[in-house]
């Protein structure tokens, strides 16, 4: 029975290795003692490079592994470091937030206090407007009586001025 066998130089062809790396994995599985020599080459059957395949794929995905949970790792810590970034800046921002309506709560008592201030003027102004109002009507009110009290009289003077003659003609 014939086996297929390979060589050394062409199982890390395949692998993508290095022949050192595949001399150092043999060595490793213990698999020195089993390889025959073909010439100045050693002949590796095919369950020997099956156990050699195997191994470099154990360690691939050990690699690809550890390398993935270094990328997670990495990528967890600039995560967090963005994370961190954006709560501080949150924080300053809320800072300056909080300072900016201290200064609109002073302005807005402020404001009030002026309010108030022209609220109690215009009531001033208001009453003393209703009373010279008040002033001016009571004024002018008197004037027209007086008004009325000398027409009534200058009626009554001239027919009391009349003679007889006149008050004939009257009826």
């Amino acid at each position: 029975m014939f086996m297929a066998t390979k060589s050394i130089r062409q199982i890390a062809e395949e692998l993508g290795v290095s022949k050192t790396a595949v001399r150092k994995q043999i060595a490793n599985l213990g698999l020195q003692s089993g390889l025959r020599k073909n010439g100045n080459q050693f002949a590796i059957d095919e369950s020997q490079e099956a156990q050699i395949i195997r191994a470099f794929s154990g360690k691939s995905q050990t690699e690809n592994g550890n390398q993935f949970a270094n990328q997670t790792e990495t990528s967890s810590r600039t995560e967090n470091h963005e994370v961190s970034d954006l709560v501080s800046v949150l924080q300053t921002t809320v800072t300056v937030l909080q300072e900016q309506l201290q200064v609109k709560d002073q302005q807005i008592a402020q404001q009030a206090q002026i309010i108030d201030r022209l609220s109690d003027a215009l009531a001033a102004a208001q009453q003393s407007a209703a009373a010279a109002q008040a002033l001016h009507a009571g004024t002018i009110q008197h004037q027209l009586s007086e008004d009325a009290g000398d027409s009534a009289k200058a009626e009554e003077e001239p027919s009391a001025r009349r003679g007889w003659f006149s008050k004939l003609f009257d009826r």
